[in-house]
C-alpha cells in the first residue's frame, strides 16, 4: 500500500516539478528538499548524438555547502574497476534560473558542486561502451556495458544514472523517452506511459526504492524479439536482439524452459522470484561489436552477450551453461550475502572473503544440476569437473581463497580471479560430497545453502568473519576442517581423496584443444603491469610448440592484426573458427627481439588427466556416487 500511495505522489510531482534544462523556476521554495522527494532522472533515446544520449538528474533542493555526484567506479558482480564516469561528457549543473553553475570533476567518476543550495538539476551525455571496446580506451566487461544504436539500446542503468553521495538509499523516479514503436523490457514495472502530441514518442516512468534498484534492473529497448513463458509460478521474459535475424526468442525458449524447469526442481523449496528477465545481445561480425562474451547477474535478471554467428546447437548449450549460472545467483548473493554486498559502495567498495561461495558454489550448481536432473551424462559432468581441475592448476593453487576474495582488485589476486569459477566450483563439489557422505545422502551443498538462506535471506546480511564458523556449526567437523585448510588456508586440495569416495579416478591421457584455449583454460594471459599479452608458463599444446612458441613470449600480432589489452578479447573467438589447414603468422616479442612464427594450426593436443569411473567400485562408493549425481 505504501508503494501505491507513493506512486500517486510521484506522478503529481512529475507534472509540476520537473522542468527541462534551461526552464526557469520563479520560486525556489516550490522544489522539495532532496530528502523529501524521489530523485527524478530521465534518459532520452529519441535523439542519439554521436552514439550518445542525454541524461538528466533532478535531486530536489539542498541546503549543504556542496554536494558530490558520482557514477559507479565498480558495480556488483564484476570484481573489477569499470569507471562509468569516464563514459560521460559535457556534464552541466543548472541553478533555478536555468543558468549553468560550477561543477568540478574530481577523478574519473566524481563531480563536486559548490553552492549546492543553488542547484536545480544537472545533465550530461553518456557514450556507449560496446562501440569502443576495440579502441585503446579501457572498457567494462561487455555484459555490464552499454549499447546506443538507433535500433537497440542495452541499458545497464549503472552506466547512465548516477547518484548523490549519501542519497543512495533515497527513492528514484526514472523516465525513459523512446520512439513509440520500440519494444522494451524491464523487470522494473512501468507505472505510467505518456505520449508526445503526435504519438511518435513514448515516455515510460519507473520507480525504485533506492539506487541499488536502479543498478539492479537492466533494460533493453529497440528492435527486440521477446518470448514470455512460465516455469511453475515464475514468469520468464526472454528478450533477444539478433541484428541479422540469425536467432529468435521462440527458438531459444525451449532450451531455456527445459533448463529452468530442471533448475526449479533442483532448488526444491528454496524461494526464488516471481519474474526473471534474460536479455540476450547477439553481437554481429563488426569492428564495433562487443567481444566480451559472457553474462552479468542481477538479483532477478541477467544480461548475456554472445556472438550472433554461433550455430544454434552451440548457442543453446552456451545459454544453458551461462544462464543457469546467473540464475543460481538467486541462492547467493540474493538470499545469502555479506554486509559488503548488502551495503555496497560503488566508489570505494570492500569485498567479501567468500567468492568461493558467491561465484564458486554458483558455478558448481550450474554444472551439477545438469547431471543431477538428467540434462547431461555423467561422463560429460566428469569432463567438466576435470577441466576445472586442469584450469585451476594453471593458476596459483596455493593461495588462500578468502584472502584472494577480500583483495580481488589488487595483484597478485586480480589475475587469479578466473580461479573462482574453477577451483571455486571444485570447493563446492568437495563440500557437496562431504555433506552427502556425512548425512548418508540426506544433506548436500544445496540443502546447506537453503538453510543459510532461511537463516539470512534477502534483507539480512551475514558477518563476513563469522561465516566459516557458522557453516561448521551447521554441518560437520569435516566440512569445517576442509574450509579452514583449503579455503581460509593455502593448502592445495588433493581431489583424489574425494573422487575415491565416489569411485572415480584420474588417469593420464591426451586431449584436443584449440590453438589458444584448453577447455576453459587459456594458454595466454594479460600482464596488467606491463600491459602485454603473453603465453603462460604452462605446458603448451602441440601446435603452439610446432610453431615455435615459448612460455613468456609476448604477442605483438597474429595474421597481421596487432593485439593489446584493449582488443585481445577478439582473438580467441576468431581462432575458434580456424581449421587445421588455416595458415597462421604470429609476431612475438622474445626478450629484446621480435620473432616471426608461421605454420598451420594443425590439431592441437596436450597431455592431460581424464576422470573416469573405477571398474571395481565398492557398494559404498557406488551408493555415494548415486546420491551425489542422482543417477
Amino acid at each position: 500500500m505504501r508503494r501505491l500511495l507513493y506512486l500517486f505522489v510521484v506522478l503529481a510531482m512529475v507534472a509540476g516539478c520537473s522542468p527541462k534544462m534551461g526552464d526557469t523556476i520563479e520560486n525556489n521554495n516550490q522544489e522539495p528538499a532532496a530528502d523529501q522527494k524521489p530523485i527524478a532522472s530521465s534518459i532520452d533515446l529519441t535523439e542519439v548524438n554521436n552514439d550518445r544520449v542525454w541524461v538528466q538528474i533532478d535531486p530536489g533542493s539542498f541546503d549543504a555547502d556542496s554536494v558530490i555526484f558520482r557514477l559507479p567506479r565498480v558495480v556488483q558482480g564484476t570484481y573489477s574497476v569499470s569507471d562509468f564516469g569516464s563514459f560521460t561528457d559535457s556534464l552541466v549543473a543548472y541553478n533555478y534560473e536555468g543558468q549553468p553553475i560550477t561543477a568540478t570533476k574530481d577523478g574519473q567518476n566524481t563531480w563536486i558542486i559548490p553552492n549546492a543550495s543553488k542547484l536545480d538539476k544537472l545533465g550530461y551525455y553518456v557514450n556507449d561502451t560496446f562501440d569502443i571496446e576495440n579502441s585503446d580506451k579501457a572498457t567494462p566487461f561487455s555484459p555490464s556495458g552499454t549499447n546506443i544504436k538507433e535500433d537497440n539500446f542495452v541499458l545497464n542503468l549503472h552506466g547512465f544514472v548516477g547518484y548523490f553521495e549519501n542519497l543512495q538509499n533515497h527513492e528514484y523516479q526514472l523516465d525513459i523517452t523512446a520512439p513509440a514503436e520500440f519494444t522494451h523490457t524491464s523487470a522494473l514495472p512501468v507505472v505510467k506511459t505518456s505520449y508526445n502530441s503526435d504519438s511518435t514518442e513514448a515516455t515510460n516512468t519507473y520507480v525504485a526504492d533506492r539506487y541499488f534498484q536502479i543498478t539492479d534492473n537492466p533494460m533493453m529497448y529497440g528492435n527486440l524479439d521477446v518470448a514470455e513463458f512460465m516455469v511453475d509460478d515464475m514468469q520468464i521474459v526472454l528478450s533477444v536482439y539478433s541484428p541479422n535475424g540469425n536467432h529468435s526468442a521462440s527458438a531459444i525458449q525451449k532450451t531455456i524452459k527445459s533448463m529452468m524447469d530442471a533448475q526449479k526442481d533442483y532448488l526444491g523449496t528454496l524461494e526464488t522470484t516471481d519474474r526473471y528477465d534474460i536479455y540476450l545481445y547477439l553481437a554481429p561480425r563488426s569492428e564495433t561489436a562487443p567481444t566480451g562474451f559472457g553474462a552479468l547477474e542481477h538479483h532477478t535478471s541477467t544480461v548475456v552477450v554472445l556472438p550472433e554467428a554461433m550455430p544454434a546447437p552451440r548457442l543453446n548449450q552456451t545459454m544453458t551453461d551461462v544462464v543457469s549460472h546467473e540464475f543460481f545467483h538467486i541462492v547467493t548473493p540474493l538470499n545469502v550475502h555479506s554486509e559488503d554486498v548488502h551495503y555496497f559502495d560503488y566508489n570505494a567498495p570492500t569485498f567479501s572473503k567468500h567468492l568461493w561461495m558467491y561465484e564458486g558454489v554458483t558455478e558448481y550448481f550450474a554444472s551439477h544440476f545438469q547431471v543431477y536432473e538428467g540434462l547431461q551424462s555423467k561422463q560429460e559432468f566428469y569432463d567438466k569437473m576435470n577441466g576445472k581441475i586442469e584450469s585451476s592448476l594453471g593458476m596459483n593453487d596455493a593461495m588462500s581463497f578468502t584472502k584472494m576474495s577480500e583483495n580481488i582488485l589488487e595483484e597478485p589476486y586480480a589475475s587469479n580471479y578466473y580461479n573462482v569459477y574453477q577451483k571455486g566450483a571444485l570447493i563446492g563439489m568437495c563440500i557437496d560430497i562431504l555433506m552427502r557422505e556425512e548425512s548418508n545422502g540426506k544433506r548436500s551443498m544445496m540443502s546447506l545453502m537453503t538453510e543459510l538462506s532461511q537463516k539470512y535471506g534477502t534483507d539480512k546480511p551475514f558477518t563476513d568473519d563469522k561465516l566459516i564458523n557458522e557453516i561448521t556449526a551447521m554441518t560437520y567437523p569435516s566440512v569445517g576442517d576442509f574450509l579452514q585448510t583449503h579455503v581460509v588456508g593455502n593448502t592445495p586440495i588433493d581431489y583424489n581423496d574425494f573422487f575415491t569416495k565416489v569411485g572415480l579416478e584420474r588417469v593420464k591421457g591426451s586431449t584436443q584443444t584449440t590453438l589458444f584455449l584448453n577447455g576453459q583454460t587459456a594458454f595466454i594471459k594479460a600482464n596488467q603491469e606491463e600491459e602485454t599479452i603473453e603465453f603462460r608458463d604452462i605446458e603448451l599444446n602441440s601446435s603452439l610448440k610446432k610453431l615455435g612458441v615459448q612460455s613468456g613470449d609476448i604477442i605483438k600480432s597474429v595474421n597481421g592484426t596487432e593485439y593489446s589489452l584493449q582488443n585481445i578479447r577478439q582473438l580467441i573467438p576468431k581462432s575458434m573458427n580456424w581449421t587445421s589447414d588455416t595458415d597462421i603468422e604470429m609476431v612475438v616479442i622474445r626478450g629484446d627481439q621480435e620473432v616471426t612464427l608461421s605454420g598451420r594450426v594443425g590439431t592441437p593436443m596436450v597431455e592431460a588427466f581424464n576422470l573416469i569411473e573405477i571398474e571395481e567400485a565398492s557398494k559404498e562408493q557406488l551408493k555415494l556416487r548415486k546420491q551425489w549425481l542422482g543417477q
